[in-house]
C-alpha cells in the first residue's frame, strides 16, 4: 500500500468516553463513520457541537492519531498509548498533520477516509493526565499554534480496518489547503 504506512491499532467505544476500547478490527460505513462508536453518524455527535447545531454535518466521524505521538508523549513522562486518547485508527508512517484537507487515507482492504480538519484537544484530556494538553500543543517557527492530537475524516468507502492494515495516501489535485480544527 505504502511505503511503511500502516494501521497500528484499531478503537472504538459505544459511550461519549474520553478514551476508545481496542479492537480486533472496526467497520467503516460510508457517510457515518465507524460502526457501533459513539460518534458515528451523519451530523455532529459531540456532545459540544450537538449544543451549538444538531444539524451540522459530522466532519468527525473518523478520529485517526499517529503513534508517533505516543513515542513522544512517553518520552516526556506520560504514559498514554493508543485508544486512550479517543482515536479511532492508530497509524504509523504517515505524517498525519501535515495533510492537506481532502486529503484521502485508502487502507488496504478498500475502506476510504477523506482527511476533514485537526482535531482541536479539549478540556477532557486534561482530565484524563495532567499536563496532557500542553504537551499536545506546541508552537512553530512562527509563533503559530500546532494541534498534535490528531486529525478527524469522514468515511468515502466503507469497509473493515484492521491492526496491521497498510495505508495508502492520495492528496488532492490542485493547491494544498493547510488542516484547521473541525
Amino acid at each position: 500500500m505504502g511505503a511503511g504506512a500502516t494501521v497500528v491499532a484499531v478503537h472504538r467505544s459505544s459511550s461519549h468516553s474520553f478514551s476508545k476500547f481496542s479492537e480486533d478490527s472496526i467497520t467503516l460505513r460510508a457517510g457515518h463513520g465507524v460502526e457501533g462508536d459513539a460518534h458515528a453518524g451523519e451530523t455532529v455527535k459531540h456532545r459540544s457541537r450537538v449544543k451549538r447545531d444538531p444539524t451540522s454535518p459530522n466532519l468527525r466521524q473518523v478520529h485517526l492519531l499517529h503513534a508517533e505521538l505516543f513515542d513522544e508523549l512517553v518520552a516526556a513522562g506520560h504514559a498514554v498509548f493508543p485508544g486512550e486518547m479517543g482515536e479511532n485508527i492508530t497509524t504509523r508512517g504517515i505524517d498525519l498533520l501535515a495533510l492537506p484537507t481532502g486529503a484521502r487515507l485508502v487502507f488496504e482492504g478498500g475502506a476510504v477516509v477523506e482527511v476533514t480538519g485537526l482535531r482541536n484537544p479539549c478540556s477532557q484530556i486534561d482530565k484524563f493526565q495532567r499536563g496532557l494538553s500542553e504537551a499536545v500543543l506546541a508552537r512553530d517557527a512562527q509563533g503559530g499554534l500546532v494541534r498534535k492530537a490528531g486529525v478527524m475524516g469522514v468515511v468515502l468507502t466503507g469497509g473493515e480496518v484492521r491492526a496491521g492494515s497498510g495505508i495508502r495516501v492520495e492528496l488532492p489535485e490542485g493547491a494544498h489547503r493547510a488542516l484547521e480544527p473541525v
